[in-house]
């Protein structure tokens, strides 16, 4: 469940810095702050980067305690 929670955190983070890069230069308008939008997509990738790759997933911690 982490991880999928991680994959769903990263692909939406880079959708948004994307988004928020475009913004920043001018060749996508958006109705939020291009900034706003870049910093929270920046965020939330790094969050699901880190998940990915730190976070043991539910799965395996029961099989640990097997």
């Amino acid at each position: 469940m982490i991880k999928i929670l991680g994959i769903i955190m990263t692909v939406g983070g880079a959708i948004a810095l994307v988004m928020g890069i475009l913004g920043v230069f001018g060749s996508f308008a958006l109705m939020l702050n291009p900034w706003a939008l870049t910093i929270i997509g920046f965020i939330f990738f790094l969050a699901g980067i880190s998940l990915i790759k730190r976070r043991k997933d539910t799965e395996d911690i029961e099989a640990e305690k097997r």
